[in-house]
């Protein structure tokens, strides 16, 4: 359902859309705002109300999905002052230094299940798994990460069920009970061996379910014919390019965590929902003749929210910012600030 957004109202809605894609494609607010020729201030505020919308949009359209295989992997970026100048930044704020974007990675639909903007520890893996679990359906996907260990417990912490071990002869208390993998919890990490900085080697290891299990497993997925994590890492590869400030060694990084946020929110969305995937396309049953003396169009694009069969068209930008929510689900939102907190107030400018 789409109609005239509030979001729009206060532009003209082509300068507006500009702007938007601008900044989705990979452009600094700045570098927006002379292409629009409007004051950054106004880019600001347009990123601001852009992303809330593509919040929105994303928590209601991620939901009961029927995932395969999942990919757990995090992607390094930074606020205000990279972490070895951290001893005098945090004087003024403790979110600057290194701001790992951590992601859950769905390869068969190309699909980014969740993520969780935070520092290398174990309550943000123990987010990413919470938010995994709250999109999709009963069936606990097939897990590959590499070997940072937050991964195990956040398994754990997720999808684990509690065990009571026996008590040692008659007398005294009983073991603390302990979190154990359910049957159907099948997980397996990436070892890469380096060498000087360089990977020299890479094996697998098996560290929740039947190896025999993970095989079969294996061989009945469209995607991984073994265990790797190549497609969540060729995928942050595309957000530092789609992102201007996941890229390495520009100006147009985050002077705060919350537009960091919200510029994720927004590529996000338009990576899944505008930008057709080239691995995903399907071939027409019959070529489409084009415009002018172009070659017969052979395949249909197709996005990662197509796949993921969210939708069954490639939106338009337009039709991003003006999806209309339903009343019902706005309702709800209070009951996800756990898992999903609000944006925090932040001044224009960063």
């Amino acid at each position: 359902m789409t109609s005239v957004s509030p979001l729009l109202k206060h532009y003209h809605p082509v300068i507006f859309e500009m702007a938007v894609r601008a900044l989705a494609e990979g452009n600094s607010i700045r570098a927006a705002a002379r292409i629009i020729e409007v004051d950054k201030d106004t880019v600001c505020a347009w990123l601001d109300r852009a992303a809330q919308h593509c919040r929105l949009v994303m928590l209601y359209l991620w939901r009961d999905l029927h995932v395969l295989e999942c990919h757990l992997d995090e992607l390094w970026g930074f606020v205000h002052t990279k972490q070895r100048h951290l001893p005098f930044a945090r004087l003024y704020h403790e979110t600057y230094g290194d701001a790992w974007v951590w992601v859950a990675f769905a390869p068969v639909w190309r699909l980014v299940l969740a993520f969780v903007i935070g520092k290398r520890t174990q309550q943000s893996a123990d987010l990413l798994l919470d938010r995994v679990l709250h999109v999709t359906d009963t069936h606990t996907p097939f897990f590959t990460s590499d070997q940072l260990p937050e991964y195990r417990r956040a398994l754990l912490h997720a999808y684990g069920v509690w065990h009571q071990p026996p008590r040692n002869g008659n007398r005294g208390r009983y073991p603390k009970p302990l979190l154990m993998p359910p049957p159907g919890l099948l997980y397996a990490q990436v070892v890469k061996a380096r060498e000087h900085g360089r990977i020299i080697q890479v094996d697998s290891k098996v560290v929740f379910g039947d190896p025999q299990a993970i095989a079969d497993k294996l061989a009945s997925l469209p995607t991984s014919e073994s265990i790797n994590t190549s497609y969540i890492e060729r995928h942050n590869l595309t957000q530092r390019q789609s992102n201007r400030r996941l890229t390495r060694r520009t100006n147009g990084f985050s002077k705060d965590l919350s537009w960091f946020e919200r510029q994720l929110w927004l590529s996000l969305a338009y990576y899944h929902l505008v930008l057709p995937h080239r691995r995903l396309r399907r071939p027409l049953p019959e070529p489409e003749p084009t415009r002018g003396s172009g070659s017969p169009r052979r395949w249909q694009p197709v996005t990662p929210a197509m796949a993921a069969k969210l939708t069954d068209h490639v939106w338009t930008t337009t039709e991003l910012l003006s999806y209309r929510v339903p009343p019902r689900f706005l309702d709800t939102l209070p009951e996800l600030e756990r898992l999903y907190p609000p944006f925090d107030e932040t001044h224009h400018g960063s």
